[in-house]
């Protein structure tokens, strides 16, 4: 199952959760499911909404009977008076407290939930968290999260991860993240949009800011999207089955939405399109060993792949060209990570486009044990690979040539 999200609106866990919720055959299930986990004093109301003319979902989450709502702060809106009065009369007040990082993490680990969910839920809000550490210059265990750690904000993360787990998505591209622009009211006071921690987990992430004044990604979207995409960019190609409309709360002269496309099967034959990001230095002075430790090191951080080319330098030095590739999220990390581990004073950052085979690894019963194969094809092309680690561990434990075991797992895949 693939999905693919267009966040020309912005993305808000509301609006995701119900994109995703309007592609579910069975919606009654997820309903019931979100009533017994029992979060205390939330409930979730199912609604049709109507944006220029375009039907889709509304989910609203409420707390003790109440909807949180975000209030954008118009130019030219008042003095900052007028601020403390909007700050003083926001929706459900009495319901809002400031949550540490392991009392949000204590609570989910409690809910009865699958394991990945629960996993997925947890890491999603460890984005949020180290984004927040991270503006407020604080440590991530004594950070305490006030919008992104009430119980609606719980509600939509954990909603969202049961929901794709329900509808059994193991590929998301997202496109290009608009952000909105002007200021927002929030527990901290008004910030620019999109909010700090909204800006820092969107680092490394497409982003524009739109048309809209007012905030279209909140920190929750944000790290929902950091968290699931596979990449970021435009649609690839794929075989839509089913689109599902996300209703935000806000009316804009532009539909106030966010789409989600699903593809159940037909993509797994045309491949897909995405952008990487492509690292690179040129080095005349580290040992073989030392760029060799450099290699594992960008692998562990998340390297796509890491080669060298040999190179010829100024003064005629013989040298090589370390390059990595990366998803655009990574890249940041891994230039950092460059130019703390090589002798190198810059690095060389570009994207580059590429198309990709669509792959599913299948076994393969062989004389010799199950040998893993991987199946690619895509853009008329079509091509499988016996798994290295399984061919090598077999001919040593069968004491036979590794050429014997490959050719062996290829004549039952063939046969």
């Amino acid at each position: 199952m693939k999905l693919y999200l267009e966040c020309s609106m912005g993305a808000a866990g509301d609006m995701l959760m119900a994109a995703l919720y309007d592609l579910l055959p069975d919606k009654e299930a997820f309903r019931e499911k979100m009533k017994r986990l029992g979060l205390p004093g939330v409930t979730l109301d199912y609604s049709t909404s109507v944006k220029c003319g375009i039907t889709g979902t509304h989910i609203t989450v409420k707390v003790g009977g109440t909807e949180e709502k975000s209030i954008d702060v118009k130019h030219g809106d008042g003095s900052f008076a007028s601020f403390q009065v909007k700050q003083k009369n926001r929706p459900h007040a009495s319901h809002r407290h400031a949550s540490s990082y392991h009392e949000i993490l204590d609570l989910i680990s409690g809910l009865d939930l699958p394991d990945n969910v629960s996993e997925n839920a947890i890491s999603v809000y460890r984005i949020l968290g180290e984004a927040e550490a991270a503006v407020h210059g604080a440590a991530l265990n004594s950070i305490h999260l006030h919008e992104v750690g009430s119980l609606d904000a719980i509600a939509d993360i954990v909603g969202c991860c049961l929901l794709i787990n329900m509808l059994g998505v193991i590929d998301i591209t997202v496109s290009p993240v608009c952000t909105g622009f002007g200021s927002v009211l929030c527990e901290h006071g008004v910030l620019p949009v999109p909010a700090p921690a909204t800006a820092e987990i969107l680092k490394g992430v497409p982003i524009y800011g739109g048309q809209i004044e007012g905030e279209l990604c909140t920190p929750t979207g944000a790290a929902l999207l950091k968290h699931f995409a596979v990449r970021f960019g435009e649609m690839p190609p794929m075989t839509v089955e089913k689109i599902g409309y996300g209703m935000g709360t806000k009316d804009f002269e532009t539909a106030n939405c966010l789409r989600a496309f699903l593809s159940e099967d037909g993509a797994s034959d045309s491949g897909s399109r995405d952008v990487v990001c492509e690292i690179s230095c040129n080095l005349d002075d580290m040992t073989p060993e030392a760029i060799g430790a450099v290699f594992e090191l960008l692998f562990e951080n998340g390297a796509l792949d890491v080669y060298t080319i040999p190179i010829m330098m100024k003064k005629n030095r013989p040298a090589v060209m370390l390059s990595c590739l990366c998803t655009q999220d990574k890249r940041e990390k891994l230039a950092r990570r460059m130019l703390e581990h090589t002798s190198t004073f810059g690095v060389r950052i570009s994207t580059c486009r590429r198309d990709v085979l669509s792959r599913v690894i299948e076994t393969a019963p062989t004389q010799y044990g199950n040998i893993r194969v991987k199946h690619a094809r895509g853009f008329g092309a079509a091509k499988l690979k016996p798994e290295y680690d399984d061919v090598l561990a077999a001919a040593k434990r069968h004491g036979v040539p590794f050429a014997t075991v490959y050719n062996a797992t290829l004549r039952e895949v063939d046969g």
